[in-house]
């Protein structure tokens, strides 16, 4: 995979080209005044303009702050800037770090199958602000991106499989890959079902990472992340339009692997399991078929109402798996319902989650980090439309509830691990539409929220938690 410019963000200035920040309708003085106007800028939110200079070359560049700068309009200046160093003026210092992240974020392109031209514009930051965290983040995110935007005939599960060795390696994390038939026999039985109609050299496989599990004095963190690299729907074939970018339904998986990453790179004070199911949920003989009754991890018996219910499944065997290790907390990423974006839109993932510190700590890091998550509830009321008459459970919810993330979330709830706090994030990891800094493609979707809430609940030795 690819990885951003070493030097995106760096502490050397030198020869950097500045960057100011203006309010909107505030008077741009001295000499640029009369080129800002007559260019029309405004000092709106994301508005650029470029400064030129005698030698035909730049002087440096206007920046709209609007109202109140919002440090993730930054985003949009890696995407607008001519290639060359720069450097933001006019900033509060609380904000300088946010802004230079939102830089990095902006800069990440998917540009696998294209020929590459220009390098891109790279920034100078100034006292105070680590520019290798805020690159660890940033690459973080760049990886979830990368990896959901790959079309699925370059994102299998062996794929999947080498990043996540790649990233115990790094780690020094130990890994664990239980792969086709040997998924019955290490008992992962919905994982093997949903998976088994895939060609071999595409076949199943259940990768655990672990981290520091012989500090036992360390609480224990789980991650468990969806990875259906292509998604037909099974024998329940999805329409063309619902096809077309089921390549991103292993989103999850990569969102995992990517806060994992993060988290070693960071040395919290954790013990850490990282748990994705890579399946491609295909069509033959031996896929598997409405009415047909898996066995699972836990023991409980799932009847199948809708193939295309598939990450579920999934998630029922490695959330119980999550569990057997008794953590202290359990995160799930998921791009599990359509119902999700019909609740909340593209933009807003659903959070589940019964403890309610856990609730508030995510939410409080959310909009610290500008990565919103939207918290929704665990109705009990319609846990009965998960009620079979002839199995423990059915996957696919009864018409009647409607509440189609909800009961998702519910299936989901009965798997997750007994011991401490579980949290679930029914994401889209996608932006449907482009917008400066926000390409269409991959997005990563509650990984900082994730990350700021992991290292003020564990932070290191300093004591702070993570840049921002």
């Amino acid at each position: 995979m690819s990885a951003l410019h070493p030097d995106l963000l760096t502490a050397d200035g030198e020869g950097a080209l500045p960057v100011r920040i203006v309010a909107r309708d505030a008077p741009v003085e001295g000499v640029w005044g009369a080129w800002a106007r007559s260019n029309d800028f405004t000092g709106k939110a994301g508005q650029l303009l470029l400064l030129p200079c005698s030698d035909d070359g730049l002087s440096g560049a206007l920046f709209g702050a609007g109202e109140a700068f919002d440090p993730m309009t930054a985003r949009a200046l890696a995407a607008k800037l001519p290639e060359g160093l720069w450097r933001l003026e006019g900033l509060e210092p609380a904000q300088a770090s946010q802004a230079a992240l939102a830089f990095a974020l902006g800069a990440y392109r998917f540009d696998r199958y294209k020929a590459r031209s220009t390098g891109p514009a790279r920034l100078a930051v100034g006292p105070g602000v680590d520019a290798a965290a805020l690159l660890r983040i940033a690459a973080a995110c760049a990886l979830a991106r990368e990896m959901v935007d790959t079309p699925a005939a370059d994102m299998g599960p062996l794929q999947i499989e080498t990043i996540a060795r790649e990233i115990a390696e790094a780690s020094g994390a130990t890994i664990a890959v239980t792969t086709g038939d040997a998924l019955l026999e290490e008992n992962y039985p919905a994982v093997h079902a949903v998976g088994r109609a895939a060609a071999p050299h595409r076949a199943p496989r259940v990768i655990e990472l672990g981290w520091n599990l012989d500090r036992t004095e360390l609480p224990l963190v789980a991650l468990v992340g969806k990875g259906v690299v292509f998604d037909s729907g099974g024998l329940d074939i999805k329409a063309a339009a619902g096809m077309r970018n089921m390549k991103k339904d292993m989103g999850g998986s990569a969102h995992a692997l990517a806060l994992g990453r993060l988290v070693m790179q960071a040395d919290l004070p954790v013990r850490l399991v990282v748990l994705v199911a890579a399946v491609e949920n295909a069509i033959s003989a031996d896929a598997f078929r409405p009415g047909d009754i898996l066995n699972s991890r836990k023991g409980l018996t799932i009847e199948i109402g809708n193939t295309d219910a598939e990450g579920r499944l999934i998630l029922a065997d490695i959330l119980t798996r999550a569990g057997e290790h008794s953590p202290d907390l359990t995160l799930d990423f998921a791009t599990l319902t359509g119902a999700a974006r019909i609740a909340l839109g593209p933009e807003l993932p659903p959070l589940y989650s019964e403890d309610a510190a856990l609730v508030a700590d995510l939410l409080e890091a959310s909009r610290a980090v500008a990565d919103p998550l939207w918290p929704m509830p665990l109705w009990p009321g319609y846990r009965a439309a998960l009620d079979s008459e002839i199995a423990d459970v059915r996957n696919d919810s009864a018409a009647w509830a409607q509440a189609g993330s909800v009961t998702a979330a519910l299936f989901l709830q009965k798997f997750a691990p007994a011991t401490g706090a579980w949290a679930h994030m029914d994401i889209f990891a996608w932006n449907p539409r482009a917008q400066p800094g926000r390409p269409e493609g991959g997005e990563a979707q509650g990984l900082r929220a994730c990350f700021e809430m992991l290292s003020r609940r564990f932070p290191g030795s300093a004591g702070q938690p993570s840049p921002r």
